[in-house]
């Protein structure tokens, strides 16, 4: 059976049996923080918990390396939303050590594009135009500095109201272990 029937099926006795009631809330978060991290598998639920929250206390945007690599990008504009419309106070910027985006080597993923059917002429043609692939796909070699960059693009962003902290931290995968890097309510 593939994978999506499995899911449906699933999905179908899911709601047949109301196991939804014991996750059901606001879109509202009830303590009115909005998150960016990484869509790393391992912090799915270790995050939340590590932090201390349950379903329905905060809003979590995730990227890959929770890495904002444009300022008017959907990550940037998921946390304004998050702030203007859904009463966010706080956001928190959360990387984590053994990163996939720290191991990115861009050429070798446009060669796996290729491997999967992409053509050439397509990368070839997006790179001529003035595409940098290479900038775009490439990872971070160090986890602080690269959520020292996040937090500075979105502290300093044009359309965020200043008195709204943004933190900084990252965690340990496997213990769940938060380190700060920046306390958003020191120096605003």
């Amino acid at each position: 059976m593939a994978l999506i029937d499995q899911i449906l099926e699933y999905n179908e006795e899911f709601v047949k049996e109301k196991r939804y009631e014991q996750y059901m809330t606001t879109k509202f978060p009830d303590k009115k923080v909005v998150i960016l991290t990484c869509m790393d598998t391992r912090l799915f639920e270790m995050l939340p918990k590590a932090m201390n929250f349950k379903n329905g206390d905060v809003k979590i945007v995730k990227s890959a390396g929770a890495v904002i690599n444009h300022p008017f990008g959907g990550i940037m504009r998921s946390l304004i939303v998050a702030v203007y419309e859904l009463n966010a106070d706080e956001i928190y910027i959360i990387g984590h050590h053994d990163c996939g985006m720290s191991a990115i080597k861009p050429r070798d993923m446009l060669k796996k594009m290729v491997a999967r059917g992409i053509d050439e002429k397509t990368i070839e043609m997006m790179e001529y135009s003035g595409v940098d692939l290479e900038g775009w796909l490439r990872g971070f070699d160090d986890v602080r500095q690269s959520v020292t960059h996040s937090v500075n693009m979105v502290r300093h962003h044009p359309l965020l109201d200043s008195s709204v902290p943004v933190h900084g931290l990252v965690i340990d995968p496997t213990t769940g272990k938060l380190d700060v890097v920046i306390n958003g309510n020191e120096n605003r």
